[in-house]
Formats: structure tokens, sequence, C-alpha cells
């Protein structure tokens, strides 16, 4: 039943792919702290590890799906890769947190009003 329960939860979400995509990769707590280093500016991977409580591999591995969900985007840069959040998609998930601000103020207009 819990296998039924996991489908029939995913189905009834009202987000896209795309949007659950975001969502998962902003679930993990360390893929947070790189995304608030990087409002900064660009930074390499050595410089985002420095101090997170996880290995430089394991900062990479988050920095793939962070790229995967279109929160980041990378370049070379000599013989190291740059990171830097994706304005497209910071604008995409902050579209998607909108819809449910303006959703709530409809809602409250329509209770006021009535």
């Amino acid at each position: 039943m819990v296998g039924k329960q996991g489908s029939t939860v995913s189905q009834e979400l009202p987000f896209t792919p795309r949007q659950e995509a975001l969502l998962e990769a902003l679930g993990d707590p360390t893929r947070r702290l790189i995304l608030a280093r990087l409002r900064g500016g660009p930074l390499a991977v050595v410089a985002i590890a420095s101090g997170l409580p996880v290995s430089r591999p394991a900062v990479s591995q988050h920095l793939r799906v962070l790229k995967d969900a279109g929160l980041v985007v990378d370049r070379p840069e000599a013989n190291r890769r740059l990171y830097s959040i994706d304005p497209g998609g910071l604008a995409e998930l902050r579209a998607m947190l909108d819809s449910f601000w303006a959703a709530a103020l409809t809602q409250f207009k329509d209770v006021v009003e009535h």
C-alpha cells in the first residue's frame, strides 16, 4: 500500500517535473549552503567546499544536482571550473513560489470581500 500512496501523492502535486527538480535540489541543506555561498559570485569547487562538513567530491556531486535542476551554471577558467547561480533557474523558482503567494492573496481577498 505504501507504493500506491507514494504514486497517488505525486500525481496530486501541482508541480511540473521541472519544478519538482528545483524543489528536490533545494531539499538538501548542503545544497542550500552551496547556493548561499554562490550569492557572492562565481566560485571554484575548492572555495565552495571550504569549511563545509562534506568532501570536495561530495560538493561536486551536490553541484551536479543543482546544475541539473537549473539552479547553477559552470564555466571553465584555466584548469578549474567556476560555478555561479543561474538567474534563469532562480527566476523559475521565484515564479513558482510567487504563484503560491498570489493564490494566498486571492483567497484572502475573497474572504475579506465576503
